[in-house]
Formats: structure tokens, C-alpha cells, sequence
């Protein structure tokens, strides 16, 4: 078994960027500008956001939050990103999920310039990406593929389970899985919660992806020796320490590690390298807006 460390990986590809971030500046180029615009107090929210910023510092890109009550009209809320998508500074927006219940999540998508769409949500971006085109990846999805292609994992003609259906990880991991690309060119089964035969599916399965945020629903009796196991989950559970919680996966990972030839773990794997898919398409719409 070998570990799938987002960490490690994660830290190399931020050296790369952030010399060629560098680069660009030593040309007299700007620095990539980044903004994200953040609703109301939720608190995983603003973690996330916070670590985004100290991601950028790091690189030696540009980073603006946005702050704005939970009690903001719709239409207020429309009308900053407005001002976002005008900037000609500012390379990249995200606007953090969830958004308060009274403004609707897929207008906020559909109002960010698809080319700033770097959280690669708009419809635009999403047909794009289904057709096989250039375009802005979902970040989660984007750093696993990163994942398989810097650990040379061989996808072509494999079966991959993916479980979860989501427009997040789900949906978009099976279109990028069967591209005809490296990594790529798998046979692709997509499960979800109506799925009758689960764990038969998941036995055939030469790579897995856990994406449905139920803490440690993948066992070690749904994994065939040798799989490569990717887990997507991330939920506090309840325990007695300091912090009052555990971090858990997807993923059973005392019973499946011993049986997979490759596994991510729960923290430090697929979350951080989530981190990196957003600034890789942060970089992309700085090049694609600085060289017209």
C-alpha cells in the first residue's frame, strides 16, 4: 500500500507556481489577483476562505475577501459580483458556499464571468469541461486527477466506482475519468443513494472514489486487494479530546488501507489538493486575462 499524500504533493506544485508566478512578475506582469466574497458568519466558510488567502500570500499572488451580512438582497449580492466581474485587476472569483437560503446559490453561479469562474461551477465551464475543451475545472476533481497523473497511476481500460452523484465531485469526476485523456479512459459506474447493488459494484472496481459524506461508509469487505481508493469525505465526529471531534473520510481506512495498492488519507490528502485545483485555475485566468 502506498499513501496518496496531498501534502507532499500539494507543497511541490505550489513551489512550481510560485516560481512561475515569479517569472511573470520578473517580465513586469501583475500579480494574479484572486477575490473571494463570503455571506454571512458560517464558520467553516471562513476558515476555508482564510486558508485560501494564506494559500495566495505563499504564492506571491494577490487575494481580496469580500464580507457581506447574511441579511444581503439577492439582488445586492448580484450587483458586487458585478463589480468583481469588471475588474480588470482581479483574475478570479469564488463566492463561498453555502449562501444564505434566500438568495439563490444557482443565480450567484451563473452571475460570475465564466472566465473568473475559477471554482469551475458555471454552466459554461461546465459543458466545456464535458465536451473535453479547455476550461475551468471543479477544484476537487481537478486536484485528484493531479493526484493520479504526479503518481503515474494507470487508468486507461479501469473500472471506476465513483460513489456520489454530486455537481461538486461526483458528476464532474466521472466526465473527467472517461475523457480520452491521460488520466482518463476509464469504464465509469456512478453510485448514489438509490443504487440496489453498491457493494458489488464496488468489488469490481479497479479505482474507487468516496464522495458522499458519510463518515466511514466504505468497509474493507466492499474493496478488492489491489484497488486505488480515493476518499473525498471530510466530517467532524463527536470523541472525547481537546477538540471535542475526530476528522473522518468516506473511507474505512484501518480495514481498506490493507488491502489497496494506493489510498488517500483523511486529513491530508484530496482536501489539500483541492486547495491546489482552485489556484491552478486562478493561474490559468490570470495568463488567459494578461495575454488578452
Amino acid at each position: 500500500m502506498e499513501l496518496l499524500d496531498g501534502k507532499f504533493l500539494a507543497k511541490a506544485i505550489k513551489e512550481e507556481l510560485k516560481e512561475k508566478i515569479a517569472g511573470y512578475k520578473a517580465q513586469g506582469w501583475r500579480a494574479p489577483h484572486l477575490c473571494a466574497i463570503l455571506v454571512g458568519e458560517d464558520g467553516a466558510s471562513q476558515t476555508y476562505v482564510a486558508s485560501k488567502e494564506r494559500d495566495c500570500k505563499e504564492l506571491g499572488m494577490d487575494s481580496t475577501v469580500l464580507k457581506f451580512p447574511a441579511y444581503i438582497s439577492e439582488d445586492e449580492l448580484l450587483g458586487e459580483i458585478e463589480k468583481v466581474n469588471i475588474n480588470k485587476n482581479i483574475d478570479g472569483l469564488i463566492v463561498q458556499m453555502p449562501v444564505p437560503e434566500h438568495i439563490s446559490s444557482l443565480k450567484v453561479m451563473n452571475h460570475i464571468d465564466p472566465s473568473k469562474d475559477v471554482d469551475g461551477f458555471h454552466p459554461m465551464n461546465v459543458g466545456m469541461m464535458f465536451k473535453g475543451l479547455d476550461a475551468f475545472l471543479p477544484a476537487t476533481p481537478y486536484g485528484i486527477m493531479m493526484m493520479l497523473e504526479r503518481y503515474k497511476i494507470e487508468t486507461s481500460g479501469k473500472h471506476a466506482v465513483i460513489i456520489g452523484r454530486s455537481d461538486i465531485v461526483g458528476k464532474p469526476m466521472a466526465a473527467l475519468l472517461m475523457q480520452n485523456s491521460n488520466p482518463g479512459n476509464c469504464t465509469v459506474t456512478v453510485c448514489h443513494s438509490r443504487t440496489k447493488n453498491l457493494k458489488e459494484l464496488c468489488l469490481q472496481a479497479d479505482i474507487i472514489v468516496a464522495a458522499l459524506g458519510r463518515p466511514e461508509f466504505l468497509k474493507g469487505d466492499m474493496v478488492k486487494e489491489g484497488a486505488v481508493v480515493i476518499d473525498v469525505g471530510i466530517t467532524r465526529v463527536d470523541a472525547e479530546n481537546e477538540r471535542g471531534y475526530v476528522i473522518k473520510g468516506d473511507v474505512a481506512y484501518d480495514e481498506v488501507a490493507p488491502k489497496s495498492s494506493y489510498i488517500t488519507p483523511v486529513p491530508g490528502g484530496v482536501g489539500l489538493m483541492t486547495r491546489i485545483g482552485l489556484l491552478q485555475n486562478t493561474l490559468k485566468a490570470y495568463e488567459w486575462h494578461m495575454k488578452g
